[in-house]
């Protein structure tokens, strides 16, 4: 009795929720609503043995998980080209037109948030991941269950995947920063990144109270499923309780296109979620097929990106600001001015010739405008404003901070410090030592960083190290309790278990990002076999090169550096490289060409995939090449593989290894 109790009241709260959040038609009153959940709720309690993860009562959030874990697609996402004006759109359409005939187009509004795969088997849903490189993601179940819109149970019993944009609406954005406000907390910059890193929180819990969201616009299957056209897979999840996009418009032609452009241009700021732009789609799924892709992106698809939205103010000031490199960058402070959905107070202006070719003054009335949607920039000043007090901006000559001479070496647009016990310098290397991409130490940022060093704790990234010697002194910094002191110092403490292409980036050599980083750990394999390198076996590294070579190697010269790496070693850090557990395939340990235009995935994207399944990915072909992956109009490397008898290997052959092994 208990058990079709239970049953029964989760189809009943599935239910309103879909008619709350999905159809925005509630039947039920919030009251009669928490009434059922609260007798779900005991009746779990009572009777663990039905415990459900798809139960309307575990989407308030709850799981932590230490971190994320990887998870391969099952089919790539690629990614769209994009066009930026009416000649370029129509560009796109004359070119589709001319290969496949009149088009019907199916325009839809390009959420500004976080793509998103979910997936269901046998009716339940499984797991939802990140786009991340388009080939692998994370596993982010557990907090895009919590999004209440997304439905647990389908009526269909196969496998399907769904694809669209989790999303922070307005209205949420403004909640989340007023606390953050009230809580003397830095504010998101805009629903993107707040959206992004309310998906990517380990507790469940903190993503359950963001108030995000969902619409989905792609299923994979389509075709497989018997449908015909795109908008006959959006009617089809529509009906299985998915929230899709009610602004979605089927065109006739390009001209239609462009005037849904212009409507959506005009609803924008009115819509109650950003949008970046608008997606235009060939509808029919054999003209989709006809057309293919690019090396890069489909042919029957693009992004409409909205121009950057501009508004002119004051420019007030101008200071400037010392990077880890001692790099010092200009920055204008502006009168704030609200655009593309956030308030803009300073700007940067990247270097002195930048701001005598624009001839940008102090108390300039300026353009300002969004790189992208998201850096502030200034495009231009308007002389015409000018009243006779604006004062052209004078470069200083000697660091801001420690007071030491500047210096701009030759064929460079910038000025450096450079003194090693710069305070911005230091404070600046030590952030970014502790970053989420380095070596994740949360709760070291800059501010506290700032902090830190300001009371003789952090001069050195050794230091970081230290700081257990400093526990009862952290305690009484502000907003640093017993639980923040504690979580700070367990954070150190893991941090010295990670690979060695986090502690490489974290070292902020010049010239070396992530990608470097993890080349050249995955080349040595520990810091000493590195630090012994010469400058041939640097040089010779696909995409390390001359100048690299030399900067690897003048770094690890230097005794300071040789000192520190040693501190490091003392202090516990590992110095190995922490290589992924790889399948065993065929591909593992193979050389590996592609050539020719391949319809599934974009050349950068099958390249990772092949780097997941354990090959190196090479640029020509020789001897040495183990197999030569080709797609349609392969030229020359393909002619010269068969004459050398390495073997090839179609991209559908290719596509079934890849499925074979995500299976």
């Amino acid at each position: 009795m208990s058990e079709d109790r239970i049953l029964a009241l989760r189809r009943q709260l599935n239910q309103y929720n879909y008619e709350y959040h999905v159809l925005d038609h509630p039947t039920v009153s919030d009251a009669e609503y928490d009434q059922l959940m609260r007798e779900l709720i005991t009746l779990e309690q009572q009777h663990p043995e039905l415990f459900d993860p798809n139960s309307p009562t575990q989407r308030v959030g709850g799981q932590v998980l230490e971190e994320f874990n990887k998870i391969t697609h099952k089919r790539p996402m690629l990614s769209l080209g994009d066009v930026f004006n009416k000649e370029e759109l129509f560009e796109f359409a004359r070119k589709a037109e001319a290969e496949v005939g009149p088009v019907e187009y199916c325009c839809e509004c390009k959420i500004d948030g976080l793509a998103m795969s979910l997936n269901y088997q046998g009716g339940r849903f499984q797991y939802a991941v990140t786009r991340g490189d388009g080939v692998v993601g994370e596993d982010v179940t557990h907090n895009v269950r919590t999004i209440k819109s997304i439905p647990m149970e389908i009526e269909y019993e196969g496998e399907l995947e769904v694809r669209g944009e989790v999303y922070m609406p307005k209205a949420s954005f403004e909640r989340l920063n007023q606390k953050r406000r009230e809580n003397g907390e830095e504010e998101f910059a805009n629903p993107r990144n707040a959206a992004a890193g309310s998906i990517r929180q380990l507790d469940s819990k903190v993503a359950a109270s963001r108030g995000l969201d969902a619409l989905w616009y792609h299923v994979p299957q389509g075709p497989q499923l018997g449908h015909h056209q795109h908008s006959e897979s959006l009617d089809f999840i529509h009906s299985l309780g998915f929230r899709i996009n009610p602004l979605n418009r089927l065109c006739r032609n390009i001209e239609e296109v462009w005037q849904f452009v212009e409507e959506l241009t005009l609803m924008r700021s009115d819509l109650p979620y950003e949008i970046d732009g608008i997606v235009i789609k060939v509808n029919d799924y054999e003209k989709q097929q006809q057309l293919g892709f690019t090396a890069k992106t489909p042919k029957w698809a693009i992004a409409y990106k909205f121009p950057a939205e501009e508004a002119v103010t004051r420019l007030e000031n101008i200071f400037v600001t010392v990077g880890r490199t001692g790099k010092i960058t200009p920055n204008a402070q502006l009168t704030p001015v609200r655009l593309a959905g956030t308030s803009v107070g300073f700007a940067q202006l990247h270097d002195e010739d930048m701001i005598r070719d624009k001839d940008i003054r102090i108390g300039d009335y300026v353009i300002v405008h969004k790189a992208g949607d998201i850096i502030p920039e200034i495009v231009a000043s308007v002389p015409e404003k000018r009243d006779g007090s604006q004062v052209p901006y004078v470069f200083p000559k000697v660091c801001p901070v420690c007071g030491m001479p500047l210096v701009r070496y030759p064929d460079e647009a910038h000025h450096f410090c450079i003194n090693n016990d710069c305070p911005a310098r230091v404070v600046e290397s030590i952030a970014h030592f502790c970053s989420r991409d380095a070596m994740n130490i949360d709760g070291l940022g800059v501010k506290r960083v700032e902090l830190f060093h300001s009371q003789g704790w952090l001069n050195t990234v050794e230091d970081i190290y230290n700081l257990k010697d400093h526990y009862d002194e952290i305690l009484e910094t502000p907003k640093m309790g017993k639980k923040s002191a504690d979580n700070l110092l367990e954070a150190i403490e893991n941090s010295k278990q990670n690979s060695l292409e986090k502690l490489l980036y974290g070292l902020g050599i010049r010239q070396i990002g992530e990608k470097a980083a993890k080349i050249l750990a995955y080349r040595f394999e520990t810091m000493q076999a590195l630090m012994q390198a010469t400058y041939e076996e640097l040089e010779e590294i696909k995409d390390i090169g001359a100048i690299t070579a030399q900067t690897v190697l003048d770094f690890f010269h230097d005794e300071a550096n040789q000192h520190l790496i040693e501190a490091l070693i003392g202090h516990g850090l590992n110095m190995i490289c922490l290589k992924e557990e790889q399948v065993e395939t065929i591909f593992t340990g193979k050389t590996v060409v592609l050539t020719g235009t391949l319809a599934t995935m974009t050349r950068p994207e099958a390249q990772a995939l092949l780097e997941h399944l354990g090959a190196t990915v090479s640029g020509s072909v020789s001897k040495r090449t183990d197999f030569v992956i080709y797609g349609e109009n392969a030229g020359s490397k393909l002619t010269k593989a068969q004459s050398l008898g390495v073997a090839t290997m179609t991209e559908s052959e290719f596509m079934i290894e890849v499925n074979r092994h995500a299976e």
